[in-house]
């Protein structure tokens, strides 16, 4: 529970005030009658409601019913599209109708994540989101691959795969002019040490995943990435690796061949990684999710909804990349192969279907906000309610049905979704 200084507001009530009640879950904590009090973009107040006085400080009260939740703005780290728009392939206005329908959605920071796909596709993907960042639109872009194992490719196309080259992941990453925030590789692969080393120095975080890679192998690995972003300067979350997706994309855990998942949880319960976990009922079973925030803590844990075009439409044809995929019950496949291709679901409702697998919310909603955004370094900057962050704000009804969105202090309208293609 935050403990801010009560303002002592001495200009007239603005537009640029708005008020919000509710019971308030951030970084771990439930504030029960709370209020949090926004001018212009940044939070003013975020804490009890008897501690502050919201007859002074005026503005605009945002409505929301009774047993309302107050979350900060959700942080997705890995997401390649919505509303009928995959991000590898889209076009800069189908990629800002995308942004606009995810943070109407509570998804008010995420990257946009790329496949496996040719060099030039990848270069033009990187150069247009590149910009994109800039704008503040996304927190930095994250590519998943190409440097991937064909035996654990999933919904990545084995055409374009290829083994690590330095070179390629240099130009990735001048293209991106310093908005690439992560990348997914796959350690047994030859050159791999030298991809982390690369990655590490210019403060890429490596995400292992889309691996066939025994224990040890993945264990060296994260400690490599971890020691690697340590010596360029980083701490905290930001100096640490992450997993791409853990258990998906990568050989089952097994009592005589334990394989990287063992590696991967022992690291992260070791506060030496974070896990990605897609907890949308599909890619994991609920008592998976259960079991890895027991094993883990929240704190090691990024909530993603590794998300592609069909999340907020219905069953359906899409893309995924270069790939055609087939939605249907909520559920992408591939139409070549049969493997899952991505998520269906916005963050927000991966949120309510992880506590609905019996985790606590505030630890649900800690994955979804705080703990992405200490990884992308921006703690001080989104992923809390608390006074002086921008004002990211996300008011459900208690059973986390979206109410309303604030990002950078605006009240977002309910974004239509964009048209397939």
């Amino acid at each position: 529970m935050t403990s801010p200084d009560t303002p002592t507001p001495d200009s007239p009530a603005t537009a640029s005030r708005l008020i919000l009640r509710g019971r308030i879950v951030s970084d771990g904590v439930e504030t029960p009658d709370g209020l949090i009090a926004v001018e212009d973009d940044r939070i003013e107040y975020a804490g009890p409601a008897s501690g502050f006085d919201a007859a002074a400080f005026g503005g605009t009260e945002v409505p929301t019913p009774e047993g309302a939740l107050l979350l900060p703005g959700l942080v997705d780290l890995h997401c390649h599209g919505a509303g009928g728009v995959d991000f590898p392939t889209a076009e800069e206005a189908g990629a800002r109708q995308a942004l606009e329908f995810l943070h109407a959605q509570g998804t008010t920071m995420l990257l946009a994540s790329l496949v496996t796909a040719s060099r030039e596709e990848l270069l033009r993907a990187a150069e247009l989101f590149a910009r994109l960042d800039a704008e503040d639109l996304i927190a930095g872009i994250h590519a998943e691959g190409p440097f991937l194992s064909h035996a654990r490719c999933g919904a990545q196309d084995p055409d374009f795969l290829l083994e690590p080259d330095v070179d390629f992941a240099m130009e990735l990453i001048e293209t991106a002019g310093g908005a690439l925030a992560t990348m997914t590789y796959a350690p047994e692969l030859p050159g791999a040490s030298s991809l982390v080393d690369l990655l590490t120095v210019h403060g890429v975080t490596p995400s292992l995943g889309h691996t066939d890679c025994d224990d040890a192998t993945a264990q060296a690995s994260l400690e490599q990435a971890r020691d690697g972003l340590s010596a360029a300067g980083f701490d905290g979350a930001e100096g640490l690796p992450t997993v791409t997706h853990l258990f998906n994309a990568m050989p089952p855990m097994h009592h005589r061949s334990p394989g990287p998942v063992a590696a991967c949880l022992r690291t992260a319960a070791d506060g030496g990684a974070v896990v990605e976990l897609v907890a949308d009922g599909v890619h994991l079973a609920p008592a998976i999710v259960q079991t890895v925030f027991r094993l883990v803590g929240g704190a090691n844990i990024a909530l993603v909804t590794d998300s592609m075009a069909a999340a907020g439409l219905g069953d359906g044809s899409y893309t995924l990349g270069p790939s055609r995929v087939t939605v249907a019950g909520g559920v992408a496949t591939l139409d070549s192969t049969g493997s899952i291709a991505g998520g269906t679901a916005t963050l927000l409702e991966v949120v309510a279907r992880t506590a609905a697998a019996g985790v606590p919310l505030p630890d649900a909603v800690f994955s979804a906000t705080a703990v992405p955004a200490g990884v992308l370094g921006r703690a001080d900057e989104f992923g809390s309610l608390r006074r002086g962050l921008r004002a990211d704000v996300v008011a459900t009804d208690p059973d986390l049905g979206l109410v309303a969105v604030v990002r950078g202090g605006r009240v977002l309208g309910a974004a239509g979704s964009p048209s397939q293609g």
